[in-house]
């Protein structure tokens, strides 16, 4: 028997998280920190589903989640076409989704809010979560991240450009991994029209924290429930 759980058991248990998502470098880890650090919400941060044991996949049930244990080196995911690296984003995420919906109902037992940077799908969410729970973040241009996203100074970019400079022509290796971001397949998610609240960043010289803070804020209800 396929084990199958509906969404409305799922929603009931996920009645006290809140989720986010949406395009990169919109914002989403810094508001799910916010909102944790200013509303004593548990946080739940970028990736969180990392959480479970590698040990623990299965190269055959969780075959994105396994590619990098699988992969011949760092030099074959880089040279992963637009369309195979949104193909393996897909494949990952629906793996994620099941590992985060189980932790967020591990999390949300204790009864305290939950706040999530999450790779749960808008189709799955309207399944799992009701409006004000859910929040999309989006970027104007939408592929922004692709001349910024090396503008981040932490250790997993700094490895990513040390491993593209590895490569006999960096210069090519480093414009196909920035075409990732700007590829729009056929079957992709459409973000601007999710059927929820969403917010768009469109200054990246500006400090907008505070506004973008206190729309979610106003959105999730977050002042009326104290």
């Amino acid at each position: 028997m396929k084990i199958q759980i509906s969404g409305n058991i799922i929603k009931h248990y996920l009645q006290n998280v809140y989720f986010i998502n949406g395009h990169s470098y919109a914002g989403k880890s810094t508001m799910v920190r916010m909102l944790a650090e200013r509303y004593g919400m548990i946080h739940c941060g970028e990736n969180f589903h990392d959480v479970f044991p590698r040990k623990e996949l299965s190269r055959w049930k969780q075959p994105g989640l396994s590619y990098f244990d699988t992969m011949s080196g760092w030099r074959e995911w880089l040279g992963m076409t637009p369309e195979e690296h949104w193909k393996w984003t897909e494949q990952t995420s629906s793996e994620c989704t099941e590992i985060e919906i189980l932790e967020l109902v591990k999390l949300a037992a204790s009864g305290k809010k939950v706040v999530a940077d999450t790779n749960i799908p808008p189709d799955v969410l309207r399944e799992i979560s009701p409006y004000n729970r859910v929040a999309i973040l989006l970027c104007d241009p939408p592929d922004i991240a692709s001349t910024r996203f090396f503008d981040r100074d932490d250790p997993d970019k700094k490895f990513m450009m040390a491993e593209i400079k590895k490569c006999p022509d960096p210069e090519a290796v480093l414009e196909n991994f920035n075409s990732w971001v700007s590829y729009r397949p056929p079957l992709g998610v459409d973000w601007e029209h999710t059927g929820f609240f969403t917010y768009t960043r469109s200054d990246f010289d500006t400090d907008t924290r505070e506004e973008m803070l206190s729309a979610l804020v106003q959105h999730f209800g977050l002042e009326d429930e104290k």
